[in-house]
């Protein structure tokens, strides 16, 4: 299993513009067992990502789907950067599949 935790900076107003737009076309990736996205409650231009993949490769491969390219385009005006990022070794939990050993 593969996961990233990131935070996104918004352009100051936009957060909940680019959270449509995320939602909207971050369906229907293969290998995504978890695409969660938060708002930070501290910062109102601010956004956490938590995912959870199969592998490395389903991640990076998402990444060249049209779908997730037009989602790409259509957000990027919205982000001012991007905060901290972490990836991780999920194992499990509510919500998610058992990862095969």
């Amino acid at each position: 299993m593969y996961g990233l935790i990131g935070k996104i900076r918004c352009v100051p107003g936009q957060r909940d513009a680019l959270v449509a737009v995320l939602l909207e076309g971050t369906s229907a990736m293969p290998g995504c067992h978890s695409y969660v996205i938060a708002n930070d409650k501290t910062d109102p231009d601010a956004m956490w990502i938590t995912e959870a993949w199969d592998s490395q490769d389903s991640h990076e491969a998402s990444l060249s789907r049209p779908a997730v390219q037009q989602t790409i385009a259509k957000g990027r005006p919205m982000i001012a950067g991007f905060g901290e990022r972490f990836e991780t070794e999920p194992l499990g939990g509510i919500g998610m599949a058992k990862p095969q050993q």
